[in-house]
């Protein structure tokens, strides 16, 4: 009897854990409503598309995007690192933000993209190996070393407030559009994303 039953143990093992009593896992192409549902106050997909569409729509319509249609051979263009100013840890989803950004221009057709580790490089090269890190005041000066004509920075900046019962998170997310030579912002966009926990 003993046999039997330690031999049966298996068996039922597996079926319990073919029966589904353990978390399932279901891809987002199968299932849409997965990215639907926002499971906490940082950025998601779903926000990143969201804010990119607005923004963008409102670049392609823009008077610089115009100009740069229209001239030959097309600009060269850097997107450089988003400043996160909130007290979320974001720099994940802005990179994504960043590379979305870019295949967008990409996909415009009417500048050149530089390469974004060639960028990496350049920052190294002006804030020195011991400070490799993008200094807003400097983007002027990596433009330059670049060749670019113009480049796209931007911030995300937030405000988060708390109740007995709440708590929402509202991003703004400044885009704009510089020109290297003058400084001159050619472009800027601010769009706003809510999240809440209740």
């Amino acid at each position: 009897m003993r046999l039997r039953f330690s031999a049966l143990i298996p068996v039922a093992f597996f079926a319990l854990t073919a029966a589904g009593c353990g978390p399932e896992v279901v891809r987002g192409a199968h299932d849409p409503s997965i990215d639907a549902h926002a499971l906490s106050t940082g950025l998601d997909k779903d926000d990143i598309q969201r804010a990119l569409n607005e923004t963008l729509n409102n670049l392609r319509a823009a008077p610089v995007m115009n100009e740069w249609r229209s001239t030959h051979p097309p600009p060269n263009v850097a997107i450089f690192p988003f400043q996160n100013s909130t007290s979320e840890h974001i720099d994940s989803m802005l990179d994504a933000l960043l590379g979305e950004a870019e295949t967008w221009l990409v996909e415009s057709g009417t500048v050149q993209v530089i390469s974004r580790e060639r960028q990496t490089q350049m920052i190294r090269e002006v804030e020195g190996q011991q400070n490799a890190v993008f200094n807003p005041q400097n983007a002027a000066k990596y433009g330059k070393q670049l060749g670019a004509k113009y480049f796209i920075t931007g911030k995300v900046s937030g405000n988060d407030e708390r109740s007995s019962d709440m708590r929402r998170v509202q991003y703004f997310l400044f885009l704009q559009v510089i020109d290297v030579e003058t400084s001159a912002i050619k472009w800027q966009r601010k769009t706003y994303i809510t999240k809440a926990i209740k």
